[in-house]
């Protein structure tokens, strides 16, 4: 009950709804009041947000079951209802990011049996779907297979060409060249405009084969990093938000994280210390 309805007095001279005009009221606020969540509702929703975090790719019928297994009696319009009061916004299977225009010219995969032991020797990258709290946006990056290091990356509202190659021109005016340079077959790294930069600057350029998510495994496991180490923890507002806050994880990833796959070492300690390609 609000403060104002509190104010109505059903002994007053003057009739109630009268005093809900002169208190700016409605009136059917009298007869209905908000409905408290009972306890075991209440015990259900602490257990829901303490679940978000270990499992944000559930939906209402598999967190259903989930409780069911914790003894509780619930259907899912029940769990779907509570999931919406605790604004549990479940993370699904991302859009493909990978489309290819069959007039471009495709390279072939350079990488099957090649021993990587320098730094640029093989750089890598890949585009991905970064969920926001309303709307999305992409995030592309750019990595030294050998010492995971993060040499490049960008956010953006649209996959082009000309975005991809411009954090790509920015990798190689800071870090060098490499020798191979390693893409998907999606339409921005067979475009012209991609490929005649890494032509221009004598890089080998090599590319999945069709379906085969494993030949990029390596900036496949960067994203699973960014995703469920920063981005599905924050629920970023703005792109603004965004890109301070992959801009402080990526400093974090290169400078202070652990790689068991380095000896536990950083990625900027073994690109520092790594010999060229």
């Amino acid at each position: 009950m609000t403060e104002r309805q509190e104010m109505i007095d059903s002994k007053e001279k003057l009739s109630l709804s009268r005093q809900c005009i002169l208190l700016n009221i409605n009136r059917n606020c009298l007869y209905f009041s908000s409905k408290r969540e009972n306890m075991e509702n209440m015990a259900i929703m602490e257990l829901l947000k303490k679940q978000y975090t270990a499992t944000p790719f559930y939906g209402y019928r598999k967190m259903t079951v989930w409780l069911e297994n914790y003894g509780f009696a619930v259907n899912e319009k029940r769990v779907r209802r509570l999931m919406k009061l605790v604004n549990w916004q479940t993370i699904y299977r991302e859009p493909r990011t990978t489309m290819a225009i069959k007039e471009h010219k495709k390279y072939p995969y350079l990488l099957k049996g090649l021993e990587i032991t320098k730094k640029n020797q093989v750089w890598a990258t890949d585009i991905t779907y970064i969920p926001m709290n309303k709307g999305f946006m992409y995030l592309c990056a750019i990595i030294d297979l050998r010492t995971r290091y993060v040499l490049g990356w960008d956010i953006s509202n649209t996959m082009t060409a000309e975005w991809c190659t411009r954090v790509l021109q920015e990798a190689i005016t800071k870090h060098g060249k490499p020798e191979i340079f390693n893409t998907d077959q999606g339409s921005q790294y067979t475009s012209e405009t991609h490929t005649n930069l890494l032509i221009d600057n004598d890089i080998k350029i090599s590319m999945d084969g069709k379906g085969r998510a494993i030949d990029n495994i390596f900036i496949e496991r960067l994203w699973r990093s960014v995703k469920y180490e920063n981005v599905y923890l924050q629920a970023y507002e703005s792109t603004l938000d965004l890109y301070n806050g992959l801009k402080k994880y990526f400093e974090f990833y290169n400078n202070e994280r652990f790689h068991q796959s380095l000896d536990y070492q950083t990625p900027r300690e073994m690109y520092s210390k790594t010999e060229v390609a």
